[in-house]
């Protein structure tokens, strides 16, 4: 068994496109949900008249729209999560794959 050092692993082509793949998904789902969130400061700050209207009894506008940023936080991790353990556990696979192979042809095997 050989061992992949960081070295062969980090010039390895498939884990450029892992690195580059899980960068863009996981920058992109950030800036999704700091939009919703400052789109939700936002409306706290400057809109607190349409914030505090009743939608059901004494519940206002800014409760449901403040669980709607709980919940699209939630999703956000489970769309991560779900990515996660397909495309990116795929492409780390095919990293080690090809590190070994590597490996075995730098020994001379």
């Amino acid at each position: 068994m050989f061992v992949q050092s960081p070295t062969s692993i980090r010039q390895s082509a498939s884990f450029h496109e892992l690195e580059r793949r899980r960068t863009a998904f996981s920058w992109t789902l950030t800036v999704v949900m700091l939009a919703i969130y400052f789109v939700f400061l936002y409306l706290v700050a400057f809109q607190k008249p349409q914030m505090a209207t009743p939608v059901f009894g004494v519940i206002t506008l800014g409760f449901p729209i403040g669980l709607f940023v709980i919940a699209s936080a939630i999703a956000l991790t489970g769309l991560y999560i779900v990515r996660a353990n397909t495309q990116f556990d795929r492409l780390t696979e095919r990293v080690v794959g090809d590190v070994g192979q590597q490996n075995l042809r730098g020994a001379g095997r």
